[in-house]
């Protein structure tokens, strides 16, 4: 377990945690949002975030459950300011209405972390007849950065300031299908793994980041985005899946990173000035890391980036 605790080129492991690596950072007056704000590493992104100065708008599927931790933040942070929105990634209404409302708050746009994800047992279809996996973990934040990212130009435009987008993968996205992305057969359950279904959605949250990339610097915008692997965690993700929950529960405290840690990767892409103009990037340990092949297929880039705007539209 050496490597975990070797500090790589940026001073920082993957024992390192998320107030650590943003113990220098001061967020005052950048506004983020998070999806899945209400528990494990979105949580604690939000917490770190908000304790930094960040205004965070936490994008939560239960708003009751966001509200809960909403107010257990700001009982332990003075000055806090947080604001709770209704965000269900799986449907493409409750993605419009959300960025709608998020509009009316009238908060311009630094920061956006597109954290939320499942993994489920069976082949279950979205509202509007996608693979749940595809649907939650990439088009719902596909189209939740295209809607958001209007205010995100403007303000880096008028403010000066980099935008920021973190993508949060797995390094299960090395484990999709043979040719990547199964575009013909997204919501084919023939012949259905929720695996590797999971780890395609995760495989498009990086060719989203590097297409998003690529897009940004031919448009000459002074906006990063970036994917991250928080580590192996122990969090909600696994609640449908009791085998590999209980297994995680024997093993995890050998094998696992705490929530702290897991967060560290994504609150030091989304925050630390060692990231600055630093775009289309794979993040593990708070250090750029090398993800798939496939990932790195910028032609495959460029299919998923139309078949997901045609999917939306």
């Amino acid at each position: 377990m050496w490597w975990f605790y070797r500090k790589w080129p940026s001073g920082f492991s993957g024992a390192s945690t998320a107030e650590e690596v943003t113990a220098s950072v001061d967020g005052h007056g950048l506004v983020a949002v998070i999806t899945g704000a209400t528990s494990g590493i979105g949580l604690e992104t939000a917490r770190v975030l908000v304790l930094r100065g960040v205004h965070v708008v936490m994008a939560v599927r239960n708003v009751s459950a966001g509200l809960a931790a909403k107010a257990a933040i700001v009982a332990k942070i003075h000055g806090a300011t947080i604001d709770v929105l209704e965000l269900d990634l799986s449907s493409i209404a409750s993605v419009r209405r959300f960025a709608s409302e998020f509009d009316s708050l009238k908060l311009h746009l630094n920061i956006l972390i597109n954290n939320a994800g499942v993994l489920t047992r069976n082949c279950t279809l979205s509202c509007d007849g996608l693979e749940l996996h595809f649907a939650t973990n990439h088009i719902g934040h596909f189209l939740l950065t295209n809607l958001l990212l209007e205010n995100m130009k403007s303000t880096c435009r008028d403010r000066g300031i980099e935008g920021r987008i973190v993508n949060v993968t797995s390094l299960g996205h090395a484990f999709s299908h043979p040719e990547g992305i199964c575009f013909e057969k997204i919501s084919d359950p023939s012949g259905f793994s929720n695996y590797t279904a999971y780890c395609q959605s995760k495989l498009a949250n990086i060719l989203h980041s590097n297409e998003l990339s690529r897009i940004f610097k031919e448009e000459g915008v002074n906006i990063s985005a970036n994917s991250v692997h928080p580590g192996v965690i122990m969090t909600n993700i696994f609640r449908e899946r009791t085998t590999v929950a209980a297994l995680f529960n024997t093993i995890g405290r050998f094998m696992c990173r705490s929530v702290e840690q897991g967060a560290a990767t994504t609150c030091y892409v989304a925050m630390h000035p060692q990231v600055k103009g630093i775009s289309g990037k794979y993040f593990a340990n708070c250090n750029v890391a090398s993800p798939s092949s496939q990932a790195s297929d910028a032609e495959l880039a460029k299919k998923l980036w139309q078949f997901s705007l045609q999917t939306v539209s």
